[in-house]
């Protein structure tokens, strides 16, 4: 099969509006965690959040495309420009091109002012363009029509690994020869009233911030944004020339079949040795491993435990990290800003940290990075994805 490659980088964060400026906030450990705005104060439990600022000043839209782009979807856009411009590819060489963006919630905003206007203004009518603009594939769709992409386009979504899966599904189309260049990442924008007051319900947010593996972890932040890459198959990006940020070698992917939202070892276990499996990589090869670090008691101490069955003796060795405390947990597209974070590891050999670690937390005795970024050869990483429904999915790169 030929190899995939990643050859450009696009990102929308509570940290920076592009990838250059969140890698340098993932790196030097600066977080976006801020008291939340946007809403009366006392409406939630939820007093902290990471979310976009200043996106609107960026002049991308028109006033007659901002009523029809819901907010993930013009996240979606703007990080898709960005990575094909990184990639230096003209709109010519986009035609063929697969477009395929994972997101968890979907158009959310969308639905909280059609309800709005509905139920608490009373109107009898919404805008015309409603259902297009908060339709699951509405970012794809977008991305698609703004690029002028003519191949496969389409969305996927399951919770919190929807990026990894729709940059698993981009890898396979380029694998299979239906195309030779994909765009895929994932987009969320979950700041609506509604969903605030379901994530209120989960308890599973904290009060103040995210501390991944730590003794005194109390939750997750939540995050928004979008991140999007452009992948291609090795032979491609030489023809062209193309800068390469290394290889997706390896995609792995499984469900736990067992409980809607309290995550099984098993399972990421099985998703961890099926990406290394595809990617002829053996558990010793790994350097890093971008976890999937909620800062949640389950996940934390499902995680490592995963972690220590596949890695056996090696897993004391294992450089792992979650920059969620940075970024926050921005849903379905976290993956997408992970992986761009595990991929910029890889290329300047320096393992981003766990930023808020105070001591190790029960279950969690490995070494997570704390607080300080660390110099070190990085060849070969993992980045784990591992979702409600017992969803999970795990990319592996490698350095070319």
């Amino acid at each position: 099969m030929q190899p995939v490659v990643v050859t450009g980088l696009g990102a929308v964060t509570g940290v920076g509006l592009n990838a250059v400026d969140f890698w340098a906030a993932v790196s030097s450990g600066r977080s976006g965690v801020r008291p939340l705005t946007g809403f009366s104060p006392g409406q939630f439990k939820i007093p902290v959040a990471v979310q976009v600022q200043g996106f609107e000043s960026l002049g991308l839209f028109t006033e007659n495309e901002w009523p029809v782009l819901d907010r993930h979807a013009q996240f979606a856009i703007k990080a898709a420009l960005e990575a094909t411009d990184d990639a230096g590819l003209n709109p010519a060489q986009l035609t063929e091109a697969a477009t395929v963006i994972g997101t968890g919630c979907g158009g959310k905003e969308t639905d909280e002012i059609t309800y709005h206007r509905l139920y608490e203004e009373g109107r009898s009518r919404v805008h015309p363009l409603t259902i297009p603009r908060g339709m699951p594939s509405a970012a794809a769709s977008q991305i698609s029509m703004r690029l002028g992409t003519t191949g496969p386009a389409f969305m996927v979504s399951s919770a919190c690994a929807s990026a990894n899966h729709a940059i698993a599904q981009a890898v396979m189309l380029i694998r299979s020869e239906v195309t030779d260049l994909a765009i895929a990442g994932g987009a969320d924008a979950p700041f609506s009233y509604g969903l605030l007051k379901a994530w209120d319900a989960m308890r599973v947010v904290t009060r103040d911030t995210c501390r991944p593996f730590s003794v005194d972890r109390s939750g997750m932040v939540l995050g928004e944004g979008a991140g999007v890459l452009v992948l291609e198959s090795l032979e491609h990006a030489r023809s062209r020339g193309a800068r390469v940020y290394g290889e997706l070698a390896g995609i792995g992917m499984s469900a736990d079949a067992a409980h809607i939202v309290d995550p099984s070892s098993d399972g990421a276990v099985r998703a961890m040795s099926s990406a290394l499996k595809d990617a002829r990589l053996a558990p010793h090869d790994v350097d890093y491993v971008n976890a999937h670090g909620t800062g949640t008691r389950s996940n934390d101490i499902s995680e490592t435990q995963a972690l220590k069955m596949l890695f056996r003796s090696h897993a004391q060795a294992l450089a792992i990290s979650s920059t969620k405390p940075v970024h926050g947990h921005a849903l379905g597209a976290s993956g997408a800003m992970e992986l761009i974070a595990t991929l910029l590891a890889l290329k300047s050999d320096l393992a981003p940290p766990t930023i808020n670690f105070s001591r190790p937390g029960e279950g969690c005795d490995l070494d997570y990075v704390p607080n300080q970024a660390r110099v070190m050869r990085i060849d070969v990483a993992l980045s784990n994805s591992f979702a409600f429904g017992g969803l999970n999915a795990v990319l592996a790169i490698r350095s070319v």
